[in-house]
């Protein structure tokens, strides 16, 4: 399963959260491990936090999304947003996190 869109509102902050939100509610994915986190977007839209995307994007991956993997996925899309000059590197982390 593919998961671009919600990869590159992650790691590039397009398309909008709205519209991201929107698409994941139309297109509910994950089974029961990810009913929560739909809930919760049903309930915030556009306002639920960028840690329950992540969140989401791990149970999705069939990864646990425990405190300690959402906050290095956090770490890892902070630092591609950056800009900086280990973008690449932590993008490549990243995608290899979600696998």
């Amino acid at each position: 399963m593919k998961f671009e869109m919600l990869d590159s509102y992650l790691l590039d902050g397009t398309p909008s959260k709205g519209d991201l939100v929107r698409a994941l509610l139309k297109s509910k994915v994950g089974g029961p491990s990810a009913a929560p986190f739909y809930a919760g977007l049903e309930s915030l839209g556009s306002k639920a936090p960028d840690l329950a995307l992540i969140a989401l994007r791990l149970v999705l991956a069939g990864k646990k999304a425990d405190d300690a993997s959402v906050v290095r996925l956090r770490e890892l899309t902070e630092r591609v947003r950056a800009k900086g000059p280990d973008e690449a590197a932590a993008r490549g982390d990243y995608h290899r996190e979600v696998g």
